[in-house]
């Protein structure tokens, strides 16, 4: 398993993890749904929204791994920078740094 001193060292082994544009789609898809069940949570005042964040996230990125990719999710291994490079990754395909 590799280490990684610091997320710098960690994104761009992230982003060969997600060389396949579907899987990166997807990966954006469920962050955006992501997003909209956080609102709901907030607007309802209803926690299972937030579930509903976690679960959808999770799901449209893990069937860009195992059906695109081909590989495992590095949430598996490095959660926490796994979890950040999802949010970096959905920021720069937003301003245009990675293509969609």
């Amino acid at each position: 398993m590799a280490r990684f001193a610091s997320f710098r060292e960690f994104y761009p082994f992230y982003l060969s993890e997600h060389s396949h544009r579907t899987s990166r789609r997807l990966h954006f898809i469920g962050s955006c749904v992501a997003i909209g069940c956080v609102v709901l949570a907030i607007v309802q005042a209803n926690a299972w929204w937030l579930l509903g964040a976690l679960v959808s996230g999770y799901a449209f990125a893990w069937v860009g791994h195992f059906f695109f990719e081909k590989n495992r999710p590095a949430t598996f291994k490095h959660p926490f920078y796994s979890f950040v490079g999802d949010w970096v990754m959905f920021k720069d395909i937003l301003t245009g740094k990675i293509r969609f």
